[in-house]
Parts: C-alpha cells; sequence; structure tokens
C-alpha cells in the first residue's frame, strides 16, 4: 500500500473529516461561544484598524502601510480558517471537501508567510526611519512599500504552491480522519500511506528559507537601531525613538512566540498542538490591533478623531 503511487489514491478521496478540539460534548456549546467572541474581536480591531489607516490622512505613511496589510493579513488567515472550524464544533459530520482542504491549507500558509515577510519589511521601514532619516523619504517611497508588500506575497504564494503540492500529492488510503480543527500539512501526512521523506524536507526547506532571512533582517535592522537610538544625548530623544519600534517588537514577538510553540510542541501531544494553534490563530491577531492601539500615539489620536466625529454628527 506504501509503494502505490499518489494520483490513483487521493483522486479517490472527496473529503476529509476534521477531528477538531476533543472536548466534552456539553463543552461544545461554550467552545463555540469562545470562538465566536473572540472571531469578533478579531474582525472589530483589525477592520477598525484598516478603516483608521485609509481615512486619515495623517497616517499615510510607510509605516501605517505596511501596519494596514499586517491588518489584512491577519483577518484574511483568521477567516480562511476560524468560520469551518466554529461550524464542525457544532456539526456531527465534521467534514472539509478534498478541495477545500487544499484551498484552505493553500491560503493559509500563503498569509503566514506574507506576514513574516511583511513583519521584516516594518524593521527594515523603522531602521531606515532612525538610522538613516535623511534618506527615508527615498528609500521608503510608494512604490517600494508596494513592492515590498507583493514581494511578500509573491514569497508566500510560492512556497504555498509547493506545500500543497508536495501534501496533495500523497495518497490517502490509509485514513481521512484529519487530527486537528484545520487543514495542516502535519496532521495530514500522518494520514498518508505513501513515504512521507519528500514532504517534510520540503517543509523544512521552506520553513528554514523563509524564516532564515525575515529573523535576520529584523534582528540586524533593530542591532542598527539600537546602536543608534543610544548615540541620542537626550533621554526624550531616545524614549521617542524607541515608542516606534516598541509595537512592532511586540507583535513579532508574538508572531514566532506562537508559531514556535506551535510547530515545537511534541507531535505525541496533538491536543497540545491544537490549543498553540488557537493562540497563534486567533490570538495573535486579535493582540495585534490592540499593541498598535495603546502603544501608538498616532493610532490613538486618529481613533479619538473619528470618535469626535461621529460625537458630532449626533
Amino acid at each position: 500500500m506504501g509503494d502505490k503511487g499518489g494520483g490513483d489514491n487521493h483522486s479517490e478521496v472527496t473529503d476529509f473529516i476534521l477531528v477538531g478540539i476533543r472536548v466534552r460534548p456539553e463543552l461544545h456549546n461554550l467552545l463555540f461561544l469562545l470562538f465566536l467572541i473572540i472571531y469578533g474581536m478579531v474582525l472589530l480591531g483589525n477592520l477598525s484598524m484598516i478603516g483608521i489607516i485609509v481615512t486619515d490622512p495623517r497616517l499615510n505613511t510607510p509605516m501605517y502601510f505596511f501596519l494596514g496589510n499586517l491588518s489584512v493579513i491577519d483577518l484574511s488567515y483568521s477567516t480562511v480558517i476560524v468560520p469551518k472550524a466554529m461550524a464542525n464544533i457544532l456539526s456531527q459530520k465534521k467534514t472539509i471537501s478534498f478541495a477545500g482542504c487544499v484551498a484552505q491549507l493553500f491560503l493559509y500558509a500563503l498569509f503566514m508567510v506574507t506576514e513574516a515577510f511583511v513583519l521584516a519589511a516594518m524593521a527594515y521601514d523603522r531602521f531606515i526611519a532612525i538610522c538613516n532619516p535623511l534618506l527615508y523619504s527615498v528609500r521608503m517611497s510608494r512604490s517600494v512599500c508596494i513592492q515590498l508588500v507583493a514581494g511578500s506575497y509573491l514569497c508566500g504564494w510560492v512556497s504555498s504552491i509547493l506545500q500543497i503540492s508536495v501534501t496533495f500529492s500523497m495518497s490517502f488510503c490509509a485514513s481521512r480522519v484529519i487530527d486537528h480543527f484545520y487543514c495542516d500539512s502535519n496532521p495530514i501526512e500522518k494520514i498518508s500511506c505513501s513515504n512521507t521523506f519528500t514532504n517534510k524536507m520540503v517543509s523544512f526547506s521552506l520553513a528554514v528559507l523563509i524564516i532564515l532571512p525575515t529573523i535576520v533582517v529584523i534582528v540586524v535592522s533593530y542591532m542598527y537601531i539600537v546602536s543608534t537610538v543610544l548615540k541620542i544625548p537626550s533621554s526624550e530623544g531616545r524614549k521617542k525613538a524607541f515608542s516606534t519600534c516598541t509595537s512592532h517588537l511586540g507583535v513579532v514577538s508574538l508572531l514566532y512566540g506562537t508559531v514556535s510553540f506551535v510547530y515545537l510542541t511534541p507531535p505525541n501531544n496533538p491536543e497540545l498542538r491544537k490549543v498553540a494553534s488557537v493562540c497563534y490563530i486567533l490570538f495573535t491577531p486579535m493582540l495585534n490591533p490592540l499593541i498598535y492601539s495603546l502603544r501608538n500615539k498616532d493610532v490613538k489620536d486618529a481613533m479619538k478623531r473619528v470618535l469626535w466625529k461621529k460625537k458630532l454628527s449626533f
């Protein structure tokens, strides 16, 4: 069975069963409500952030252009997974079509990789703003910002195509029950009766090619930033320079912390991995707008202007 080609076998699979998070039946409604509340906060926070950035001309800068794209990405990968996971919590069947599973993994991987590169671009933006302020308008022109975001999406698209190509070329004659609440490559590997060595090598290579350059850009940028800021004579000047970076550092730490939690969780503990995935898919996109709105004076001022206009309109 393990030697059969992927083409003959996976074509017979029309759908998969997503096991979801294992809880007692009486807790299903509570779990659904928890997902609903947090997803509602994800929608509210990120749509509000996008709305403020788009409508306030004072936020028409590279940093907020990247932040608006970050909110779009956070909103997108949550929406790819959460509504289907919520439907399956209340459903007896808990199925997802083969095409739906392919689409979910493709879009999840696309937005996940894109976010890593957009965060690296944001670090580069802060590096130019603090270390080379006189060249900022040239180095971070509108066209450069668009190219950086487009390049991030291109990297996400290429890596996603590679990931789904190797994942869904495997045979699924062993089982169609995925022990997760969404389609991810690791639990899909476990139900294959094919040799998964190629799949593991592609996944590992993609992880190295994505994580290494983005981490290097972020770390090197902040090494230069810290070195430059420490040379500023006044404590007020140092505080002002660092204040533009703390929100970004918080988001980077949150992203890489939760992703590490997901993928460093022992594979023999699938329930812990699911909890870790909830942290990444729900809590990270919920907290990102809060981190930027609570720690960023420009965003807080823009929110006050929006609320003041609404108050006047009443």
